[in-house]
């Protein structure tokens, strides 16, 4: 018997230590998580022009697809790519990093060049104008798991820099946790967001009490507005997160200026307002400041990006595509 009850004590002990580890992967899954806001919020704004054009009852199939392509993305290639770096090129992470973060600067960037300076859209050839919805669908779906493929590989490299070191399995677990959650919210938001205005015109047809069909109608109107904040939102975190990690970034390999004048610089100006405030405002000016060399930067790169880095790609590839031919 007291065998037994020994037994059941040790059982107890290791169960206490697998729920602490579990919390433990958890807690940091989420802190690393949300490290990754930007390129989360960009997801989730860009995502919802995928399905613009289509019949209301193929807009959750594509959101699922894309979600399943995101999964694929995140869990068989890149969870494994993640790995290796860790075990194998630590030392890659930092620079890996920050051209993640350049490229967020460059979206975000480059959302704001276009919105000042608008160029109109070429005409829709009409072959591709004939082009059957499956067809069309089909290609949606590739251009969008391509454009989920980077952000998830920024969202990664992010949260795999936001763990604190340990063993294998744990950032595995981890990262694993980063990937189905964020996938997840993003996508379950998508679905929501894409589907708001049936929701709405539904409760503004059908709803059989005036508030009902009025909130249908609130939510109809306010969807176009919601999708520009939306937008906008994601465009400067992008710039924020982006700005962020290419300070930190320059202090992990040793130039640290950027990075101390920025805090002392945001310590001052929280030193000015009620205590209350003080963590907030520091929060704050940093964000703005990284914000603002983000988008510097970014604005610094849509000429080598659009005149050095796209024409490099389209020549390889349309030799490669020829070469294939």
């Amino acid at each position: 018997m007291s065998g037994l009850l020994a037994l059941l004590d040790d059982v107890a002990a290791i169960a206490k230590v697998a729920a602490a580890s579990v919390d433990d992967v958890i807690g940091q899954a989420t802190k690393a998580g949300a490290k990754a806001a930007g390129a989360v919020i960009d997801d989730a704004a860009v995502t919802p022009k995928y399905v613009h054009g289509f019949a209301a009852e193929r807009e959750l199939p594509i959101v699922w697809r894309i979600a399943r392509g995101s999964i694929f993305n995140k869990l068989v290639i890149l969870l494994p790519v993640a790995l290796l770096l860790s075990v194998f090129a630590p030392w890659m992470i930092p620079p890996l990093l920050m051209l993640g973060g350049a490229y967020l600067c460059f979206e975000g960037a480059e959302k704001i060049w276009h919105k000042l300076n608008p160029t109109p859209h070429p005409e829709i050839p009409i072959d591709e104008q004939l082009k059957d919805a499956a067809h069309l669908e089909e290609e949606k779906v590739r251009g969008a798991i391509k454009t989920d493929f980077i952000l998830s590989a920024e969202i990664m490299t992010i949260a795999l820099a936001a763990l604190p070191e340990s063993n294998l399995w744990f950032e595995a677990a981890a990262l694993a946790i980063v990937a189905v959650g964020i996938t997840v919210l993003v996508y379950g938001s998508v679905a929501l967001i894409v589907k708001a205005d049936d929701v709405g015109l539904h409760m503004a047809a059908e709803g059989r009490l005036g508030v009902t069909r009025r909130a249908g109608r609130a939510i109809v109107r306010g969807m176009p507005g919601f999708m520009t904040v939306l937008t906008w939102v994601g465009t400067a975190a992008m710039l924020w997160v982006g700005g962020s990690i290419i300070v930190h970034g320059l202090a992990e390999l040793g130039w640290h200026a950027p990075e101390d004048r920025i805090h002392h610089a945001a310590e001052a100006v929280a030193h000015l307002v009620p205590a209350g405030l003080a963590g907030f405002t520091e929060w704050l000016v940093k964000a703005v400041i990284d914000g603002i060399l983000g988008l510097v930067l970014g604005l610094l790169l849509i000429p080598v990006a659009t005149r050095v880095i796209g024409p490099t790609i389209r020549a390889v590839t349309g030799k490669a595509e020829a070469g294939g031919h």
